[in-house]
């Protein structure tokens, strides 16, 4: 059977990620996050004192760490889930918090910072056979992917889904708070100079506000399906 690239992009909090890990793990696929990957960046500026008391970036610094800064995965043993690495040390829980949440999007449009991310994309992707989700796997990373999916959902259903996560883990959630960073997300994402958040030409749009996680793993896999049998 051929191995493919499978590019899913969409909104933040769509459930890309669950979706896309599903999936790689039930057809044997690797998965690569790629929002994790700018996340680790975010955590990286946090940690490193990047940004300055207004929010913005001390950028020409960051340009020149960028060579020092290296995102990988490995599969967690027991969960069979990825987790994210950054130079080496895991970070999966730290990069889930609403401070990174609300200082990656700046982080994101910085043309070099995605220029150096998706060159390691593009590598991790040479040989096929990987599922990967983002804002632009299927119009600039990927975009000769044989398989495209765009999620969307309504803002406050993505809110909702962040909320509960959330306070699942144990952690302090506000609604409001959790609904202006993703109105705001969304609003830099599709704004931004470099490769701003659209759903490509050849992309399957998947609104998944209502859909259940088993409706949306059926789906999904049907979609892949058609396209390796065709």
């Amino acid at each position: 059977m051929k191995k493919i690239i499978i590019a899913i992009d969409g909104f933040s909090s769509c459930g890309k990620s669950t979706m896309a890990k599903d999936l790689a793990r039930e057809i044997g696929y690797i998965y690569i996050d790629t929002g994790a990957m700018y996340r680790a960046v975010t955590l990286y500026c946090i940690e490193h004192r990047l940004f300055n008391a207004d929010g913005s970036i001390r950028e020409e610094e960051l340009r020149s760490r960028m060579k020092d800064i290296h995102i990988s995965f490995r599969l967690d043993p027991d969960t069979q889930r990825p987790v994210t690495l950054l130079n080496g040390e895991e970070v999966e829980s730290r990069i889930r918090t609403m401070e990174v949440s609300s200082h990656v999007s700046p982080v994101a449009t910085l043309g070099f910072v995605r220029e150096a991310l998706v060159r390691q994309q593009q590598a991790m992707g040479k040989e096929k056979g990987i599922v990967m989700d983002g804002r632009d796997i299927g119009t600039v990373v990927f975009p000769e992917a044989e398989l495209k999916i765009f999620v969307t959902a309504s803002a406050e259903i993505r809110a909702q889904r962040r909320y509960d996560e959330l306070k699942a883990k144990g952690e302090e959630a506000s609604f409001e708070e959790i609904l202006h960073n993703v109105e705001e997300r969304d609003r830099i994402d599709q704004t931004r100079k470099v490769s701003p958040l659209r759903k490509a030409d050849d992309a399957l749009l998947l609104d998944n506000s209502h859909l259940s996680i088993a409706e949306q793993k059926e789906w999904l896999k049907s979609q892949y399906e058609r396209i390796v049998h065709a």
